[in-house]
């Protein structure tokens, strides 16, 4: 038996082709609503298009069989219907909003027209955010061999961007605001290194610099201003500024919002009729940004609304769900992970709490030669954070540990043994 309810899912990134998947999986169908032209994909590994290493196809998702391309502007929840930009209408049961989060573009010198309507802003040419299958193919179109590039913003983002620009054979400077490169993610030592493996690439890396406008000319960047008036000629600019959740149709509808779109355990926004997931949801105080907890929240709310449509057909609809109507969802212990693949191989993996509090024992091995750094910290005899630089072997076995929240043995010798694997993970 198959479910007549009507959900309809707007966004088809990772959380949202998930959902319409699983659900399809489940014996609820699911309209999906997407308002790139590109076929669904994997949003993480545009870093590796840019750089070459893959095509837009390899990185494309399994899509589900019904895609409605359009631009959702509104919701009319007394009606439980969504509005688009080309007129039509869609009817809801369930709306489910995964429309991910947007580019944060600075406020700097010359980067708008200040005349020009701020809903609209374009970006002068050379100018590129990256955060879409647009922003990497235009990259890509633009970047050549000695073009000068500068990458504003040294988060993980940022890193992706300036080692794949590097790998182009581009000139690639990146300013970064903080006193080190990926600062909320690693510690000092590992971000020496992820500095050291960019110096070696040939970019030129600059922390403690803040950016203060750009220099453009006939409508094209030229060069990127920095606060002390020094000047870095410029060909492309990438802002890698960071995302923030995108939730303004959520605030035209009235629903809960905070930094994101506020969600219950049930993934319900404060309209029971309208879920939310990954990075435009907030839940717990909590707004992820990372593909794992979307991915998750993604699988719950399938089986919730396969619970709640079976129930109203009576049976059948999603029978053998595990969890059904009493899945939860009650967060993720999310893992950061980069990995800069090619010839000049990279890896890194963070978790939990890599800054330990007084009276936190820590475990620390470096390796200068090989390039490899791990550290992990230990609270009352729990793993409660760590970060891994180079050969990640041990990085599966301490993420369960970790995960798990279980005490560790006294002796230590375990945790030893899992620092100096380097078998799989």
């Amino acid at each position: 038996m198959t479910s007549n309810t009507r959900v309809v899912v707007i966004g088809a990134g990772l959380a949202g082709v998930r959902l319409a998947r699983r659900l399809g999986e489940l014996g609820v169908p699911a309209v999906l609503v997407g308002d790139e032209d590109h076929p669904p994909y994997n949003r993480v590994l545009l870093a590796d298009v840019l750089a070459g290493r893959y095509t837009p196809e390899v990185i494309a998702l399994p899509a589900p069989a019904e895609i409605t391309r359009a631009r959702v502007t509104g919701i009319d929840r007394a009606a439980r219907e969504v509005t688009c930009a080309d007129g039509s209408v869609i009817a809801y049961d369930t709306l489910v909003l995964a429309t991910g989060s947007n580019p944060v573009l600075p406020a700097l010198r010359g980067l708008f027209d200040p005349h020009s309507d701020p809903q609209r802003h374009e970006l002068p040419d050379g100018v590129h955010a990256f955060r879409t299958m647009d922003d990497c193919l235009g990259l890509s179109k633009a970047v050549r061999p000695g073009a000068r590039a500068v990458v504003i913003g040294g988060g993980l983002l940022g890193v992706s961007a300036a080692r794949a620009l590097a790998r182009r054979d581009a000139q690639v400077v990146l300013a970064q605001q903080a006193e080190r490169l990926m600062e909320r993610q690693l510690d000092p030592s590992a971000s020496k290194l992820v500095r050291r493996h960019l110096t070696d690439l040939g970019v030129e890396v600059h922390t403690e610099s803040r950016v203060r406008g750009v220099r453009c000319a006939d409508g094209a960047v030229r060069s990127v201003e920095m606060a002390d008036g020094y000047a870095l000629d410029a060909d492309i600019v990438v802002l890698a500024c960071g995302v923030r959740p995108r939730v303004s149709l959520a605030v035209q509808a009235g629903l809960g919002v905070h930094k994101g779109v506020l969600v219950d355990d049930e993934l319900r926004t404060s309209d029971p009729h309208i879920r939310a997931i990954g990075d435009c949801a907030q839940h717990d105080g909590q707004v992820y940004g990372l593909a794992t907890p979307a991915l998750e929240q993604a699988d719950v709310l399938a089986e919730l609304i396969a619970a709640e449509a079976g129930a109203r057909v009576g049976a059948g609809v999603g029978a053998g769900v595990s969890g059904g109507a009493s899945a939860r969802y009650t967060g993720t212990r999310a893992l950061t992970r980069l990995t800069l693949a090619g010839a000049d191989f990279f890896d890194l993996a963070a978790f939990g709490e890599p800054e330990p509090r007084p009276g936190d024992d820590v475990v620390q091995l470096a390796d200068a030669t090989r390039g490899t750094y791990r550290k992990v910290v230990v609270r009352d005899d729990r793993l409660v954070g760590g970060v891994l630089v180079g050969e990640l072997g041990a990085v599966g076995a301490l993420a369960r540990a970790w995960e798990g929240a279980e005490p560790l043995p006294r002796d230590g010798a375990p945790l030893l043994h899992l620092l100096t694997n380097d078998g799989g993970s």
